[in-house]
Protein backbone atom coordinates (compact mmCIF):
# COMPACT_ATOMS: atom_id res chain seq x y z
CA UNK A 1 0.00 0.00 0.00
CA UNK A 2 1.37 3.65 -0.80
CA UNK A 3 1.00 5.74 2.57
CA UNK A 4 0.68 9.58 1.32
CA UNK A 5 2.35 12.51 2.95
CA UNK A 6 -0.22 13.39 5.19
CA UNK A 7 -1.42 10.01 6.56
CA UNK A 8 2.60 9.72 7.45
CA UNK A 9 1.52 12.96 9.44
CA UNK A 10 -1.18 11.80 10.82
CA UNK A 11 0.53 8.63 12.12
CA UNK A 12 3.15 10.96 13.46
CA UNK A 13 0.22 12.78 15.79
CA UNK A 14 -0.69 9.24 16.87
CA UNK A 15 3.28 8.32 17.89
CA UNK A 16 3.30 11.85 19.64
CA UNK A 17 -0.01 11.42 21.58
CA UNK A 18 1.60 8.09 22.93
CA UNK A 19 5.07 9.97 23.54
CA UNK A 20 3.13 12.72 25.19
CA UNK A 21 1.98 10.04 27.92
CA UNK A 22 -1.58 10.55 26.57
CA UNK A 23 -1.98 7.03 25.56
CA UNK A 24 0.25 3.51 25.56
CA UNK A 25 1.03 2.51 21.70
CA UNK A 26 -0.83 -0.47 21.48
CA UNK A 27 -3.98 1.48 23.37
CA UNK A 28 -3.87 3.21 20.32
CA UNK A 29 -3.75 0.68 18.22
CA UNK A 30 -6.57 -1.15 19.75
CA UNK A 31 -8.73 1.43 19.51
CA UNK A 32 -8.33 1.86 15.50
CA UNK A 33 -8.77 -1.39 15.19
CA UNK A 34 -12.05 -1.49 16.88
CA UNK A 35 -12.62 1.78 14.07
CA UNK A 36 -11.86 0.10 11.43
CA UNK A 37 -13.80 -3.16 12.46
CA UNK A 38 -17.39 -1.19 12.97
CA UNK A 39 -16.28 0.71 9.82
CA UNK A 40 -15.74 -2.30 7.76
CA UNK A 41 -19.34 -3.63 9.30
CA UNK A 42 -21.13 -0.45 7.76
CA UNK A 43 -20.43 0.02 3.84
CA UNK A 44 -23.01 2.98 4.69
CA UNK A 45 -20.68 4.67 7.61
CA UNK A 46 -17.88 4.23 5.49
CA UNK A 47 -19.43 6.22 3.14
CA UNK A 48 -20.80 8.86 4.68
CA UNK A 49 -17.24 9.67 6.68
CA UNK A 50 -15.42 9.82 3.55
CA UNK A 51 -18.19 11.43 1.11
CA UNK A 52 -17.17 15.43 0.60
CA UNK A 53 -21.03 15.96 0.18
CA UNK A 54 -22.25 15.55 3.91
CA UNK A 55 -21.73 18.01 6.15
CA UNK A 56 -18.95 18.19 8.84
CA UNK A 57 -21.04 18.59 11.57
CA UNK A 58 -23.52 15.60 10.61
CA UNK A 59 -19.99 13.32 10.06
CA UNK A 60 -19.05 14.59 13.85
CA UNK A 61 -22.24 13.36 15.36
CA UNK A 62 -22.00 10.25 13.71
CA UNK A 63 -18.63 9.64 14.84
CA UNK A 64 -19.66 11.09 18.65
CA UNK A 65 -22.68 8.68 18.69
CA UNK A 66 -21.35 5.16 17.59
CA UNK A 67 -17.88 5.47 18.88
CA UNK A 68 -17.90 7.39 21.78
CA UNK A 69 -18.35 4.49 24.37
CA UNK A 70 -15.63 2.03 22.16
CA UNK A 71 -12.70 3.91 22.32
CA UNK A 72 -10.75 6.51 24.02
CA UNK A 73 -11.59 9.88 23.82
CA UNK A 74 -8.29 10.85 22.52
CA UNK A 75 -8.99 8.47 19.34
CA UNK A 76 -12.67 10.38 19.24
CA UNK A 77 -10.89 13.27 19.08
CA UNK A 78 -8.56 12.53 16.21
CA UNK A 79 -11.69 10.66 14.25
CA UNK A 80 -13.06 14.48 14.42
CA UNK A 81 -10.05 16.06 13.03
CA UNK A 82 -9.90 13.51 10.32
CA UNK A 83 -13.49 14.33 9.25
CA UNK A 84 -12.92 18.17 9.95
CA UNK A 85 -9.83 17.73 7.86
CA UNK A 86 -11.67 15.67 4.95
CA UNK A 87 -9.16 13.03 5.24
CA UNK A 88 -11.64 9.77 6.79
CA UNK A 89 -10.69 8.99 3.12
CA UNK A 90 -6.76 7.95 4.34
CA UNK A 91 -7.88 6.22 7.55
CA UNK A 92 -6.25 2.94 6.15
CA UNK A 93 -3.01 4.37 5.06
CA UNK A 94 -2.56 6.49 8.42
CA UNK A 95 -2.95 2.91 10.48
CA UNK A 96 -0.44 1.14 8.61
CA UNK A 97 1.59 4.22 8.95
CA UNK A 98 1.73 3.91 12.32
CA UNK A 99 2.08 0.38 12.43
CA UNK A 100 5.08 1.05 9.93
CA UNK A 101 6.57 3.70 12.85
CA UNK A 102 5.57 1.34 15.81
CA UNK A 103 8.00 -1.74 13.65
CA UNK A 104 10.28 1.32 13.56
CA UNK A 105 10.09 2.26 17.19
CA UNK A 106 10.14 -1.59 18.52
CA UNK A 107 12.79 -2.48 15.97
CA UNK A 108 10.78 -4.99 13.97
CA UNK A 109 10.96 -5.76 10.28
CA UNK A 110 7.62 -7.67 8.89
CA UNK A 111 8.35 -9.96 6.01
CA UNK A 112 6.97 -12.59 3.78
CA UNK A 113 8.47 -15.96 2.70
CA UNK A 114 7.08 -17.87 0.15
CA UNK A 115 7.63 -21.71 -0.93
CA UNK A 116 6.74 -24.63 -2.86
CA UNK A 117 5.54 -26.36 0.38
CA UNK A 118 4.92 -25.80 3.71
CA UNK A 119 7.70 -25.06 5.96
CA UNK A 120 8.24 -27.05 9.18
CA UNK A 121 8.10 -25.12 12.28
CA UNK A 122 11.86 -26.14 13.13
CA UNK A 123 13.03 -25.09 9.27
CA UNK A 124 10.44 -21.57 9.66
CA UNK A 125 12.76 -21.11 13.17
CA UNK A 126 16.16 -21.07 11.21
CA UNK A 127 14.87 -18.53 8.52
CA UNK A 128 13.62 -16.08 11.17
CA UNK A 129 16.84 -16.40 13.30
CA UNK A 130 19.33 -16.28 9.73
CA UNK A 131 17.10 -12.87 8.64
CA UNK A 132 17.56 -11.38 12.64
CA UNK A 133 21.07 -11.98 12.76
CA UNK A 134 21.69 -10.49 9.56
CA UNK A 135 18.69 -7.50 10.02
CA UNK A 136 19.67 -6.87 13.25
CA UNK A 137 16.08 -6.73 13.84
CA UNK A 138 13.19 -8.84 15.19
CA UNK A 139 11.70 -10.66 12.33
CA UNK A 140 7.90 -11.30 11.85
CA UNK A 141 7.30 -13.45 8.78
CA UNK A 142 4.05 -14.22 6.77
CA UNK A 143 4.41 -17.64 5.45
CA UNK A 144 2.99 -18.36 2.05
CA UNK A 145 2.96 -21.39 -0.28
CA UNK A 146 2.94 -21.12 -3.93
CA UNK A 147 3.48 -24.68 -6.07
CA UNK A 148 4.98 -22.30 -8.65
CA UNK A 149 7.99 -21.44 -6.87
CA UNK A 150 9.10 -25.20 -7.45
CA UNK A 151 11.95 -25.43 -5.04
CA UNK A 152 13.37 -22.91 -2.58
CA UNK A 153 12.12 -19.25 -1.33
CA UNK A 154 11.49 -16.30 -2.46
CA UNK A 155 11.32 -13.61 0.57
CA UNK A 156 10.01 -9.98 0.23
CA UNK A 157 11.89 -7.85 2.45
CA UNK A 158 9.84 -4.01 1.94
CA UNK A 159 10.95 -3.79 -1.18
CA UNK A 160 13.78 -6.52 -1.80
CA UNK A 161 12.76 -9.60 -2.94
CA UNK A 162 15.44 -12.32 -2.49
CA UNK A 163 14.27 -14.96 -4.94
CA UNK A 164 16.47 -18.73 -4.19
CA UNK A 165 13.71 -20.40 -5.90
CA UNK A 166 14.33 -22.87 -8.65
CA UNK A 167 11.78 -21.41 -11.08
CA UNK A 168 13.70 -18.07 -11.19
CA UNK A 169 17.32 -20.22 -11.56
CA UNK A 170 15.12 -21.62 -14.53
CA UNK A 171 14.10 -18.89 -15.86
CA UNK A 172 17.53 -17.43 -15.74
CA UNK A 173 18.87 -20.05 -17.84
CA UNK A 174 16.36 -19.99 -20.57
CA UNK A 175 17.33 -16.51 -21.03
CA UNK A 176 21.07 -16.95 -20.98
CA UNK A 177 20.30 -20.01 -23.88
CA UNK A 178 18.22 -17.30 -25.27
CA UNK A 179 20.83 -14.99 -25.70
CA UNK A 180 23.49 -17.15 -26.24
CA UNK A 181 25.40 -16.83 -22.96
CA UNK A 182 26.07 -20.43 -22.09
Amino acid sequence: MKISQSAKTYADALIKMSQDGLMAYDDILKDLETVTEIIKSSADLKNVLVTPAVPTEQKLEIINDIFNSQINQNILNFLKILAEKKRFNEFEEIIEAFKQELDEINNVKRITVISAIDLSEEYKQKIINKLQEKLNKTIYAEWQKDEAVIGGLIIHIDDNVIDTSIKNKLENLSKNIIKGNL
